[in-house]
Formats: structure tokens, C-alpha cells, sequence
């Protein structure tokens, strides 16, 4: 009985991974801006998502919770490494470009904005997790993402150029 459970709780995780995968990646590059990292981030990630698998698969957002477990990872690699010193060009990150999902003016906008304001773009519209669920994940209130998100989008409008095809914003 136990080894058929095993074997549902690795397909249904193995579906979520490669259903997940791309997106949470995406998330976290544009929040670390380092693609190697980002990677080692959401695998780190995905792997703490497979050793609690029973508990994450019932979270209201698995995703978001992939992508707090990176950004959190992100924290604790900051803190070991914020005193090294960068050689060169051996340390250039990742180019926008490379990522084939994201805009490259819309990655380099993003980049711009503060953490917290990049945190809740990415939950509130690349995740499309609630306001009150971002909140609770983020540890702040639900007003504070409110003009979190207000304030990002008002900066992303300003940064980002309109296209022909799109209307602009006054």
C-alpha cells in the first residue's frame, strides 16, 4: 500500500515539476538576475517542494510556494556571499534576452524596481496568487502589497515604452 502511495506522490510531483518548472524560473531570474543562480535556486526549491512533497501538494499556491522557497534561498545565499569580491567578467550575469518568455525591456524594468515591489509583481501577476495570500507569504499586509503593486505598475508604465500596437497610457 505505502510503495503505491510513493509512486502516485512521484507522478503527481513530476507533473507539477514540468508543469512549474519554466514559470517559477522565470519568477526568480527576474528577481535575482543571475541565471545560474536562479537555477540552483529553484532547484534547491523543487527539491525541499520533493521532501515535503504530502504538505506542499495541499498549499493553495505549490508554485508560489516554490518560488518563496528560492527567494528565501536567495536571502540565505546573499548573506554568505555578500563579502566576496567579483573577478571581472567572470562574474557578468545572465543577458534578458536569454530568456525567451519575458520581454527583454520588461525584464531590465522589472530589475529596476525595488525587491518588494519585484516580490509582488511575481506573485500577484506572473503567479496570479491573491492579495491576501501574497500578503501572508511576504509577511506584510494586504494594503502594503496593494501600494506595492500600484506603485510597480505605475513604474512599469513609466519605464516601459508602448508599441505601436499597444495604447499608451497618459
Amino acid at each position: 500500500m505505502r510503495v503505491a502511495g510513493v509512486e502516485q506522490d512521484q507522478r503527481e510531483f513530476a507533473e507539477f515539476y514540468a508543469a512549474a518548472r519554466d514559470e517559477c524560473l522565470r519568477i526568480v531570474l527576474i528577481s535575482v538576475g543571475n541565471r545560474q543562480l536562479a537555477e540552483d535556486l529553484v532547484a534547491e526549491a523543487f527539491t525541499k517542494a520533493w521532501m515535503s512533497w504530502r504538505k506542499v501538494h495541499r498549499h493553495p499556491a505549490p508554485r508560489a510556494w516554490v518560488v518563496r522557497t528560492a527567494l528565501n534561498a536567495h536571502v540565505s545565499w546573499w548573506r554568505r556571499h555578500r563579502r566576496e569580491v567579483a573577478l571581472g567578467s567572470h562574474d557578468t550575469t545572465a543577458a534578458a534576452s536569454q530568456d525567451r518568455g519575458l520581454d527583454s525591456s520588461l525584464v531590465a524594468a522589472l530589475r529596476r524596481l525595488p525587491v518588494r515591489q519585484r516580490q509582488v509583481i511575481a506573485l500577484r501577476l506572473l503567479l496570479d496568487i491573491d492579495t491576501a495570500t501574497t500578503a501572508e507569504m511576504l509577511g506584510m499586509s494586504a494594503s502594503t502589497v496593494t501600494t506595492h503593486l500600484h506603485r510597480a505598475c505605475a513604474a512599469l508604465r513609466r519605464d516601459i515604452p508602448a508599441r505601436n500596437d499597444q495604447e499608451t497610457v497618459q
